[in-house]
């Protein structure tokens, strides 16, 4: 599979955009970036641009970035002329990615929701979201969407909480190019099951990303590959080899005290390792276990992953 890198991993830690990109570009496996918009055109787009091209990489997704401004709310708030202003952020959002080379823009809208009871109409505030997407979808046909939900963080509860609400937003939207990404931590948080979800949205051919990454449930703690969550995140990259994903995995995590380059390294390593781990078994009798849905024939494939034989 294709890796792509986080940018911020690197700059905050003092490195600058041009300088993450230079990173990046030396770590072995990884090809790809994911660039946030506005926050990481500062310099301008050319700027950006050129680097990518130097550095021999390709932008994956540009993920529009709505900041204290849009605290009320992305497009659910209050206030209309800042849900305005947010429809215009994510359109130019969509120029940069489309001038970049990529037809993917995801949008995690982490200020709509809401943290106090009767704070929100849920049906107008819902009815308002897929509005935003169709509107998107038909005015960018070329462009994809991608839904990336969060349970908590900014707001105490957010408009999109799960993959189940993802997956009945799709069915509300009703458009060929609106999806979803999904992010590890965040399942986690949401008490979701990795592979679970991966799953569905594969069979609906709705998955346009992964953003891979490792934490206990509690907040989005952006930790290694496979440092928690060992079972789970095997389990998930089966799915995604099994359901035919091709789309680059995406390394968002959060190095505080870690080395950038050393700290992307190691996500490469882990998920090279668990793939590496799948391909060297009988993917027929890793479907024979998952279909007999015995929990001791499970185990002893748990054991034989670990080398241990079959039982």
């Amino acid at each position: 599979m294709d890796y792509s890198a986080r940018i911020n991993s690197y700059i905050k830690q003092g490195v600058s955009v041009e300088g993450a990109l230079a990173a990046i570009a030396a770590v072995d496996g990884v090809g790809y970036v994911d660039l946030n918009y506005p926050e990481h055109f500062a310099d301008g787009l050319d700027v950006v641009s050129e680097a990518l091209k130097q550095h021999g990489l390709k932008l994956n997704s540009i993920a529009v970035r709505f900041r204290s401004r849009f605290r009320a709310g992305e497009f659910t708030g209050p206030l209309a002329e800042i849900a305005d202003d947010a429809y215009a952020l994510v359109g130019t959002g969509v120029d940069v990615a489309r001038f970049l080379g990529s037809d993917l823009v995801t949008l995690w809208l982490g200020y709509d929701g809401y943290d106090y009871a009767f704070q929100k109409d849920f049906v107008s505030a819902t009815d308002r979201l897929v509005d935003v997407y169709r509107r998107l979808a038909d005015e960018h046909p070329d462009m994809r969407f991608s839904i990336e939900y969060k349970p908590y963080e900014e707001r105490v509860h957010t408009m999109i909480p799960s993959s189940g609400f993802v997956l009945y937003l799709l069915e509300r939207i009703e458009r060929p190019n609106v999806g979803a990404t999904l992010d590890f931590c965040h399942m986690i948080m949401a008490r979701d099951y990795p592979a679970h979800a991966a799953a569905l949205l594969l069979a609906a051919g709705r998955l346009y990303g992964i953003h891979l990454n490792d934490g206990y449930g509690g907040s989005d703690d952006g930790m290694i590959v496979g440092s928690v969550h060992l079972w789970e995140t095997l389990e998930l990259l089966y799915w995604l080899r099994r359901g035919g994903y091709q789309a680059p995995i995406y390394f968002d995590t959060f190095p505080v005290r870690e080395d950038a380059a050393g700290e992307l390294s190691a996500n490469v390593a882990a998920t090279n390792r668990l793939l590496k781990l799948l391909e060297s078994r009988d993917g027929e009798h890793i479907q024979e276990v998952i279909e007999s849905q015995d929990a001791l024939l499970g185990a002893a494939l748990r054991l034989e992953l670990l080398g241990g034989g079959r039982q």
